[in-house]
């Protein structure tokens, strides 16, 4: 499940955002974005774990990691507002099919 997660968050272009429940059901497992987290939290090389997202664009990780996540956010050109990006503008639409590959 986790490198199939991890690939679809490695569709998600430069300047794009993504939320949790959204890479959940890209990948083919809708429901399950706490198992989304626990995919970024288990690393793996070359995964843009910054624009992936919470609800409604909320950045939910706290200090120095969220920091980082807004900055890095900012460098490819989106904008963050508090604690939010708006995903009208900046999210991600993957396209509907088959789930990416394992």
């Amino acid at each position: 499940m986790f490198e199939r997660v991890l690939a679809v968050v490695r569709r998600i272009p430069k300047g794009k955002v993504a939320t949790y429940g959204d890479v959940a059901a890209a990948s083919g497992f809708p429901g399950a974005a706490r198992q989304v987290v626990w995919a970024l939290r288990s690393g793996g090389k070359g995964v843009p774990w910054h624009r992936v997202l919470g609800a409604k664009g909320r950045i939910l990780l706290t200090g120095e990691n969220g920091f980082e996540q807004k900055l890095r956010l900012r460098s490819e050109g989106v904008v963050v507002s508090g604690d939010r990006v708006d995903l009208e503008q900046y999210g991600h639409a993957f396209k509907r099919g088959r789930p990416a590959p394992t």
